[in-house]
This record gives structure tokens, sequence and C-alpha cells, in this order.
């Protein structure tokens, strides 16, 4: 008998290795303005020691309640775009990671709003840095959503443009970046699911002149990050790009979305949304349950 049980634990498969998963960002990846900020941070590694749970913590906790194995870490710092990081994060980033999600300043270059030049040098040499180590990473960028503070304000770059005009000119950008680089392989469409819930009737469009009733602020109040609703999107879109996972099978009963006090039926339409961004072919305002 015990040699029959033996012999069926052996046939046993072994459990899935966990990935590892390095986030490398600024504060549209740590949650700026919200309640995501120090969310679950004892579940992720933050490399930097600043307790942040941010958009990491929540892909940790979908890959953990879709039984999808992890380990979660970030590099993070508030207002650093990628040149940054590669100049001074270099002994944090250094590891042997599966998987690295970079993150650009919102306007790409700080100093030249939408100009991508930098981002393509930074991210390219953030790219070889990674793969010195971890020859088979899989390394995405995440193309960034649209800041009302630049687009409704007059005098700013986005002035008078419809609010889904900035995510999609990043887009153009980002897409650049990965021409120009095949070491990275794919870009988190993050700035379009805003652009998205938007036009799916979920999220109201100008926060500045108020929230249309049934619908979400996906901002912060500053107009510029996130707020909880706009992480959440960010997280579940990421994760579906990084796993390969259906979001819509986290359902109404998701774990993050109960602590941080989101709508159920919110919820699941962001899920969806992210779903048609990375496996759906795209935005379809008219499928949004």
């Amino acid at each position: 008998m015990a040699m029959l049980l033996a012999l069926a634990l052996a046939a046993q498969p072994a459990p899935a290795r966990p990935q590892e998963v390095l986030f490398i960002g600024n504060s549209f990846t740590f949650g700026a303005t919200s309640a995501v900020l120090r969310y679950r941070a004892n579940t992720v590694d933050d490399r930097n020691g600043d307790g942040i749970g941010g958009v990491p913590a929540l892909f940790k906790l979908f890959a953990d309640q879709l039984n999808i194995p992890v380990i979660v870490a970030l590099e993070t710092s508030p207002g650093k775009s990628l040149q940054w990081h590669f100049q001074n994060k270099q002994t944090q980033i250094d590891g042997l990671w599966d998987q690295v999600v970079l993150q650009e300043y919102s306007t790409l270059d700080p100093e030249k709003p939408g100009d991508v030049a930098r981002s393509i040098d930074f991210a390219g040499r953030l790219a070889r840095l990674i793969r010195a180590r971890s020859p088979d990473a899989k390394i995405s960028i995440t193309s960034n959503w649209t800041r009302p503070d630049l687009t409704v304000p007059a005098g700013q770059p986005w002035s008078g443009q419809p609010m889904t005009r900035m995510a999609l000119d990043l887009r153009r950008q980002i897409d650049r970046v990965v021409r120009s680089h095949p070491q990275i392989g794919k870009v988190n469409p993050v700035g379009e699911a805003f652009n998205c819930a938007i036009a799916a009737g979920v999220a109201d469009a100008n926060p500045y002149d108020g929230i249309d009733a049934g619908k979400v602020d996906l901002w912060g109040y500053d107009h510029y990050h996130a707020g909880t609703p706009g992480y959440y999107l960010s997280a579940l879109v990421i994760f579906a790009g990084v796993t390969g996972a259906d979001p819509r099978r986290l359902g109404d009963r998701e774990t993050a979305a109960n602590d941080l006090g989101l709508n159920p039926a919110v919820a699941t339409k962001l899920q969806t949304i992210a779903w048609q961004m990375v496996h759906g072919g795209g935005c379809k305002p008219e499928a949004v349950r």
C-alpha cells in the first residue's frame, strides 16, 4: 500500500515554479493619491523599502485569486523617468526575473512632453541590463493615460484636445520604443483602456466639470494621477498582458475591489475592458456589461 501511495505521489506533476515579476516605474505604478498606495504592501518586495503596495500588489492579488504562482517586486520613485532608474537604481533592479514591467514618466520626457527620444534610449538600456542577467526575461512597457490637468486647463501641452488624445499620442510613441528594441515585446495599453472606459460610459470624460451620475472618476483629486478605479483598471490590463489570463474570471466578488470599495458592477466592467484591450481585439463599448 505504501509503495502504491509513493508511486501515485511521484506521478503527480511538480508544482509550477512561481514567475518572478519586477515593476519599474513611478507614482503611476505605486498608486499615488489613492488607497492603492499602501494596499497589501506586505505581499510584494519593495526594493527601495518604501512600504509600497500599489499596482504591483493588485497584480499579485489577482494572480493569487486565479491560482497563478507569482513573486512580485517593485522599484519605484515618484516623478521619475526610465532614465533616472537606469542611472540611479541598477542595484535594486538587478536580479533574475521572468517578467519586467516598465512604466515611463507620464509625458515621456519631463522636459519635452510627448518627446520619445529619451524613452527610446533608456528603455533600451534597461532592457539590455535586464537581459544581461535574465536572458529569457519577457519585458513589457506600459502606455500611460491622459492627464486631464494637461488637457482641460489652457496653456498646457494637450489643451483643447479630446480627453482621449493624449493617451493615443503616448501610445504611438511607446510603439516606437518597442519597434526600436525587440527585447521589449509588448505594450500594456493602459491609456487606451481609460479611453475605452469613457467610450463605454463606465467613466466620466472630464473630472473638472463634475462626475456624471452612474459613472466613476478614473483620476485622483489632482486630475493627474489615477484614482482607485483607474489603478484597478491599470493593474487588470497589466495582469492580463503579463500572465495571459482572462481578468473576467475574477468576477464580481474580487477581493481588491471589495477591500477598496469599488462597486462590484463597476469592477466587472473594468475587468471586461481590460480583457478587450489585451485579448479581445480592442475596445468594444457595446459589449461592456
